[in-house]
């Protein structure tokens, strides 16, 4: 990192800038930063609509959003700022749950460019890097060094190293690693003046330093020793002590032991300096883990056990209780793993980590921990994880308990403004029972979670901030649940930082002279109040409900709906279940979220679509903004993967969203050719086969591709699906042994007229395994049933509707009976256990939804419950690589694939770790969506196909997915069932 040298600067900033006219949208300053920066200027309504929120319950649009390429960047955008007395807003992920990262105000996002390694010495275990880089990608760059940045806090798949270090986070293993100030070395940063200064360890003697961050140091060395008998008094003795500025930082613990003014930045939020290189301790990589689950029947006899538990020496102990279990259970995508570590039904549990190097030292901790647990009245208590796989699992549960908690329905949400509170461990029992009577008090109560093991438990009591006496209770809670933390002498700001909803506090918590003290701070190094103002120091009242999301008069209605969003209280209901939290900014895990990993913005995101509908909704971007051209494009990219119906733990479906979107957008715009073509397809596909040769001309006859892009927008480098004239048919209503066990086997548009060997493979499957096998047909008409999925895609919801009803006819006897309804397509098939039941909601949409299956579904189940006889045989192939469609990621169907495939002896079964394919339907086909489908694919799906050798076959289900691995990589891949049909005897 640079040493400090002499940079030229400019004069001190005089104007002030909270007292500065408004200027939101400025387009004058968006032009003049334009073309004074490589990065990117973002002064619309409606990115500034996506800036004005973070994970709290707050927003304040911002004057304009900057995403910088390079540190010349950030540096000219302060310079320009200062220039125009504007203030400036640094950002990460924007995951802050207390308003640090909201505010009026040119907001700085890292995120997209800034956030690469710079430096790395893995033998002094140091690394240095851009304020950008996610905890997640870093870990996974220093995995096979077998190091790691141990503050291990729960948003680490989107969480940036500048936000950390702003934020002066945490994590569960803080009782080992301690906090970011322990981990911290140095930051380099740019100062509200221009200067660029490293912060760092301070040498003996300043004069060696430039005579700017000299004068700087000595002043906040004089403020150290001035203080230093106040900071003694007004400081909690506690680790998790985050509230205000670390100036205790610049007191001097001894001789040996220097001020590192780094530690003042870390924790600052953002109001001292913006930082560009952050250099970090490392550690290694723990060799071995073990998880215990301590089970307890309350709550307060957990809060009992932590104090004696933690002198076991475990790394972590984590706290989840039976609120957080019980919605946990609600979630699919962690009922199973919930369902095998919870024993019955205890009031709360404790997550208990020991790890090291000796396996069997960790073994004999584990049975202390049992031991202990039954020294203290509960025997057989422990639920010992000693498998890695499993141990991960649970603390996934455990890593999203905050987006758990979100997923109740309704107005009233567990909101942030007193979980941070820490409490020393002899007090916590105590303080927590007082805190749950105020609850009670005030009619309310709080889901608890987190670190038992420091005292900092996270609880959010539930709230409806969208009235006023919402507001009132939060606090009347706040100041009674802060009274009893000072009682206590605890922290009232733990690990998640001030922002808009402590700052206020610090003068009740800490004193007149400390708060002075810490605008002193802030005028020494920002004189003009020019960084993030408004947090630490002279904050606004924390109920002001101006600054709320939802402000004094907010509604967000949406009359004639296509779908049925009731469950939710509306489709404004749905879109507000978005709570920020940022985990679809994720990378490298699931599918979710497809078109954010390809372009990184905001826009492209599951979070960015559900606030820009919001807002569009409440009419805070305009009259007709929900209809608008600029919402079509915030909306364009989603690829409807579903990927956030399943990883969303509030379950936020953007597809669905869509799909509604679209369908108020076509009514008043109309709809495209191409999109008329693509979503009619099951109404003409009959017709059009018979001309099979003539509609597959496009593809052959030179030119007419090019002309296809031009005329109708489907892309010349995309080849199309061919028409067959052997579509599949069936002369008879049902096939196989007249008394087998029946199964209704439906057969989608794609499968019938461009891959219909597949259908046969599937039937041929299903006869060969004895079952009397059903081929529905229309109650009135001769075209064949359909799901509605291309209407949908176009948002002709009405025409999906009609679709699906004739599909009910035929299917609901059947289902009625219990009969499963099995089909191919994933896309296809889960629409009748997704929107079938939001179209036509009733009984009957009920039952055909529980009744259908994916075809690898019903093999699996078949053969779990003895039911299936089906005699397979070696196929030349040794190894099957899969890649799974997003929809049957989604619906958590990957282990049925897996299950089905592994039945084909010596077949060795590998899944393609991917998000979506990139094509998605018809979006890869459309010539504007080109290039993000191929990056989609190139991302991890593509390379892994080419490194497949010839030995090995390639399995994919979705129609689109086998397309776009031809396309990208020239594999045909195949589907399970025409697999196992290679596979069938004789």
């Amino acid at each position: 990192m640079a040493a400090n040298v002499a940079t030229p600067t400019r004069p001190k900033v005089s104007t002030n800038v909270r007292a500065a006219k408004s200027r939101i949208g400025d387009a004058a300053t968006a032009a003049r930063i334009s073309r004074e920066i490589e990065g990117e200027v973002r002064f619309d309504a409606f990115s500034r609509g996506r800036y004005s929120t973070d994970a709290s319950h707050y927003q304040i649009e911002p004057i304009g959003v900057v995403i910088p390429k390079t540190d010349a960047d950030i540096a000219r955008v302060i310079d320009i700022a200062a220039d125009e007395g504007l203030p400036v807003l640094p950002r990460g992920a924007g995951t802050s749950q207390c308003g640090q990262t909201v505010g009026e105000a040119i907001v700085v996002d890292v995120s997209r460019h800034l956030n690469q390694m710079v430096e790395f010495d893995p033998d002094s275990r140091r690394i240095v890097v851009q304020p950008g880089m996610v905890l997640d990608h870093l870990n996974a760059f220093l995995a096979p060094h077998k190091l790691l940045f141990p503050v291990d806090v729960s948003t680490s798949s989107r969480a940036t190293i500048g936000g950390m270090t702003g934020n002066n986070s945490c994590g569960a293993r803080s009782i080992h690693y301690g906090t970011m100030r322990d981990n911290v070395r140095a930051v380099d940063a740019i100062m509200a003046d221009g200067q660029a200064f490293h912060f760092g360890e301070l040498p003996a003697d300043l004069a060696g330093l430039n005579p700017a961050f000299q004068a700087v140091a000595g002043q906040l060395l004089d403020i150290g020793a001035r203080e230093r008998a106040e900071i003694a008094a007004s400081f909690p003795d506690l680790m998790r002590r985050v509230g205000g500025y670390n100036i205790d930082a610049l007191v001097a613990e001894g001789r040996n032991t220097p001020v590192n003014l780094a530690h003042l930045l870390v924790g600052s939020e953002g109001t001292l300096a913006l930082s560009t290189k952050i250099e970090l301790d490392l550690s290694p990589v723990p060799s071995h883990k073990v998880l215990g689950i301590c089970h307890f029947p309350t709550f307060h006899q957990a809060m009992q056990s932590t104090r004696h538990i933690v002198t076991l020496g475990p790394k972590a102990v984590e706290l989840v209780d039976s609120t957080m279990i019980n919605l946990a259970r609600d979630i699919p995508m962690f009922r199973a793993t919930v369902d095998r570590f919870v024993q019955g039904e205890p009031g709360a549990i404790l997550l208990v980590e020991f790890s090291g190097e000796d396996p069997d030292d960790l073994l004999r901790r584990m049975k202390d921990l049992v031991a202990m647990m039954a020294d203290l009245g509960f025997p057989g208590g422990v639920v010992e994880a000693i498998d890695p796989g499993f141990q991960k699992a649970v603390w996934e549960v455990r890593k999203s308990g905050l987006n758990i908690m979100m997923s109740m329905k309704g107005d009233g949400k567990p909101i942030s403004f007193i979980e941070d509170c820490a409490v020393r461990l002899e007090d916590l029992a105590d303080y927590t029972a007082r805190l749950t009577d105020i609850f009670e008090k005030h009619g309310t109560s709080g889901t608890w979670y987190a670190h038992a093991s420091v005292g900092c438990l996270h609880v959010r009591p539930i709230v409806n901030l969208k009235q006023q006496a919402g507001a009132d209770t939060m606090r009347a809670i706040a100041e009674e649940a802060f009274e009893i933390v000072r009682e206590y002498k605890g922290s009232h700001s733990g690990e998640h930082g001030d922002g808009l909803v402590r700052s206020e506090f610090h003068e009740a918590m800490f004193g007149r002279r400390m708060v002075d003290t810490f605008q002193e701070v802030k005028t020494a190094l920002d004189p003009a109040g020019m960084f993030n103002p408004g947090k630490i120091v002279n904050p606004p009242k924390m109920d002001d409900r101006s600054l709320f999301r939802f402000k004094p008069g907010y509604a967000a209605p949406l009359s004639d709906t296509g779908f049925d969003w009731s469950s939710w209280g509306g489709f404004g209901g749905a879109v507000e279940m978005c709570n920020n939290n940022g985990a679809c900014r994720k990378f490298d895990a699931g599918v979710m979220c497809p078109s954010f990993r390809a372009t990184g913005e905001e826009r492209h995101l599951t979070r960015g679509r559900a606030n820009t509908l919001r807002l569009a909704l409440s009419g805070q971007l305009g009259p007709d903004a929900f209809t608008s051209d600029d919402m079509f494009n915030t909306m364009k990219l989603c690829v409807g993967c579903k990927g956030c119906l399943r990883e969303c733990p509030t379950g936020v479906d953007m597809a669905k969203m869509k799909s509604e979107f679209l369908y108020h957008y076509t009514k008043r715009h109309g709809l495209k050719l191409r999109d008329r073509l693509v979503a009619f397809l099951p109404r003409y596909a009959s017709f059009a086969a018979r001309f099979s040769g003539l509609m597959n001309l496009r593809d052959t006859v030179p030119g007419l591709a090019a002309l296809s892009e031009k005329l109708l927008g489907f892309s010349a480098r995309r080849t199309l699906p061919v028409w067959r004239r052997d579509i599949f048919h069936s002369e008879t209503p049902a096939v196989g042994p007249v008394d087998g066990p029946e199964v209704v086997f439906l057969v989608d548009t794609f499968n019938r007229y461009f891959e219909p060997e597949n259908a046969r493979a599937a039937v041929n499957v299903l006869v060969a395994a004895g079952y009397r096998v059903h081929l529905p047909a229309a109650t009135s008409g001769d075209r064949p049933l359909c799901c509605g999925r291309t209407f949908l895609a176009a948002g002709l919801i009405d025409e999906a509707k009609a679709e699906a009803a004739r599909a009910l006819e035929a299917l609901a006897p059947f289902a009625a009976r219990g009969v499963p309804v099995v089909g191919l397509e994933p896309s296809c098939l889960f629409t009748f256990r997704n929107e079938m039941t939001a179209m036509l909601p009733g009984d009957a949409a009920e039952k055909l939804s529980d009744r259908a299956m994916l075809f690898e579904e019903f093999i699996a189940a078949e053969r779990d419950a003895g039911r299936l006889t089906l005699e397979l045989a070696p196929i030349p192939y040794k190894k099957a690589l899969l890649h799974g469609h997003c929809h049957q990621k989604a619906f958590a169907v990957m282990g049925a694939v897996e299950s089905t495939l592994s039945m084909i002896p010596d077949l060795d079964v590998e899944v393609i770790q991917s998000s979506c394919c990139g094509m998605a339907g018809a979006f890869g086909y459309e010539a504007d969506n080109y290039d993000i489908s191929m990056k989609m694919a190139e991302a991890d799906l593509l390379p892994a196909i080419r490194d497949a050798d010839s030995n090995t076959v390639i399995v994919a289900d979705g129609t689109s997915c086998r397309h776009q691995i031809k396309d990208g990589a020239d594999r045909n891949a195949v589907s399970v069932a025409r697999l196992l049909e290679s596979a069938l005897k004789g």
